[in-house]
């Protein structure tokens, strides 16, 4: 069997990057909890002592722009960083109405059916595997949860120390497609001028961290960094300019998976970017929950104003239990990926959109386009083919 590695990082919600999503996707939340047909493109950037928060909207009533910034970077946790601080940092607010001839070509619909239209042009992509019960490639699985076990142990004070910016790294070896084993794990995190001792921190960070997210059966004498360079004080919006959208691989499959290249936070569903590349994860986790791949990747792309896709692709890299092209004119009939279908299907006029800006939008409970309720209904149609 060939051996292989593939490695996958994640970042904490207070990764620069992050707060700009998180703010972009609380923006979103405002809107669709007062007007569920709002349209929002909001981009954020942040850096010292800074917010600017940009982008296009149409709402039913104004939005507090700076009161989401402040709460949003308040709830990462950055109150009392003399450079980026949520009651000290300026919000800067520069958004205006959405282009009229998007609008057009989006809300009055496409002009072959009157469906709603597709917010732009695009591809995008959805993919599952049978590496984890949440059908996700297991490298950017580990390094999501180490991401949230820092968050955690921060924020419940079990290391005092720890401050709101980090990342994690995972590297999996692979015999043939099966992971076997986790070889290197990296986690860089901030922490304050109180912790001096490197020996300390990796203790800490062992046994807090990695042990109670690495399975131990996965666990065999890895090599481990912590904060390779020695010292992470300086860090979060100060350390490093963040903008909203520069995250795309760590939000979906850790590059083991392709990306069409649009970013999902501060973006409405009919934007396509966002809520086509939902329903192509549904799509394709539920092929793999009915048994008829163990590996799915489903492409989708779109022309701007137009509701019918303007391809799709279902790839079941060699695994499908089914004919292949059998396979993918099931998945064409079975799911709807015009952009009002997959809206109405996933429940994506609701607000909820915060919790996806951190830790991943795929793998994750609670989400729409996580369920896997068809699957029996798909496994039957396929049955019968």
């Amino acid at each position: 069997m060939r051996e292989w590695y593939f490695t996958s990082e994640s970042v904490t919600e207070g990764h620069p990057d992050k707060v700009a999503d998180q703010i972009s996707d609380a923006v979103l939340d405002s809107a669709l909890s007062v007007d569920p047909n709002a349209r929002v493109a909001c981009e954020t950037l942040v850096t010292t002592g800074l917010v600017v928060v940009a982008g296009e909207l149409r709402a039913a009533t104004p939005i507090d722009f700076e009161g989401l910034a402040r709460q949003t970077i308040r709830n990462i946790g950055y109150t009392q960083d003399p450079h980026f601080s949520a009651d000290t940092v300026e919000v800067q607010v520069v958004a205006h109405t959405q282009s009229p001839d998007i609008e057009m070509g989006v809300d009055q619909g496409d002009p072959e059916n009157g469906e709603l239209g597709a917010g732009d042009q695009g591809l995008m992509f959805g993919y599952a595997v049978d590496q984890t019960p949440e059908l996700m490639p297991l490298p950017i699985s580990l390094a999501h949860r180490l991401a949230e076990r820092l968050a955690q142990i921060r924020k419940d004070e079990t290391l005092g120390y720890l401050r709101p910016d980090g990342k994690t790294q995972v590297t999996v070896e692979y015999a043939d497609k099966r992971p076997i084993r986790v070889t290197d794990i990296l986690i860089s995190t901030q922490h304050d001028e109180s912790i001096q001792s490197s020996e300390e921190m990796f203790d800490d960070l062992y046994r807090h961290v990695i042990m109670q997210v690495i399975p131990e059966d996965l666990l065999d004498e890895p090599r481990i960094l912590i904060n390779p360079t020695g010292r992470f004080v300086t860090g979060g919006p100060h350390g490093d300019t963040g903008l909203t959208g520069r995250k795309i691989i760590v939000d979906t499959y850790g590059g083991y998976a392709r990306h069409g290249g649009g970013a999902f936070s501060g973006k409405d569903a009919s934007k396509v970017d966002r809520s086509a590349a939902y329903g192509a994860r549904n799509a394709a986790k539920t092929v793999v929950a009915a048994g008829l791949a163990t590996e799915c990747e489903i492409q989708v792309s779109y022309a701007i104003g137009r509701s019918e896709p303007f391809s799709l692709l279902v790839d079941a890299h060699g695994t499908s239990t089914v004919n292949p092209t059998k396979l993918e004119g099931l998945v064409a009939d079975f799911f709807d990926f015009r952009p009002s279908a997959i809206i109405d299907r996933l429940k994506l006029t609701q607000p909820g959109f915060l919790e996806t800006a951190a830790y991943g939008h795929f793998g994750r409970p609670g989400f729409t386009w996580e369920l896997t309720d068809a699957a029996d209904e798909l496994a039957r149609a396929a049955a019968a083919l």
